[in-house]
């Protein structure tokens, strides 16, 4: 399933796979040489560790890939501010015990839910994405089902 993102989220991604592939990865190869010249690599720990931190570079390198190039990309600047979507602020109130709360729309990559910055892609943001001031959602969350009334949009 394809991530939510938005240029600027592929843009800090990109960033990070140009630096693994080429700054990382060579100092990786550095180490692993240093430590092949110690001598017997079987028993050889710095050896082994320059390895796996190889091994640990190429997987993130294949998991960069992989968001880079199956997400589903969105232009957050042109968004309509009159509904809830990425980078949308709102005010809300959880209908069951009336508490309010204000909390931030924006993808999983910049989700952060003890600053109330919500992941488009959670159960409360797959109910509020779309929806406008004065719509109430039912937000279907593991274990019990609540709903959330939007009363502003900042």
């Amino acid at each position: 399933m394809s991530k939510i993102l938005t240029e600027s989220n592929i843009k800090k991604l990109q960033e990070e796979l140009d630096y693994r592939m080429t700054v990382r990865r060579a100092e990786i190869a550095k180490e692993k040489l240093i430590a092949a010249a110690h001598g017997d690599r079987s028993e050889n720990a710095e050896y082994k560790a320059a390895c796996e931190e190889y091994r640990e570079n190429d997987n993130r390198i294949q998991h960069l890939l992989t968001l880079i190039t199956t997400a589903t990309v969105i232009d957050d600047e042109s968004i309509d501010k009159s509904i809830l979507g990425i980078n949308t602020k709102a005010k809300i109130e959880f209908i069951d015990d009336g508490f309010e709360d204000t909390i931030t729309l924006v993808t999983t990559l910049d989700a952060k839910p003890e600053e109330m910055l919500i992941s488009i892609e959670s159960e409360l943001g797959k109910a509020l994405a779309g929806k406008k001031v004065g719509d109430i959602v039912e937000v279907e969350a593991p274990g019990e089902n609540y709903s959330v009334k939007i009363l502003e949009i900042l």
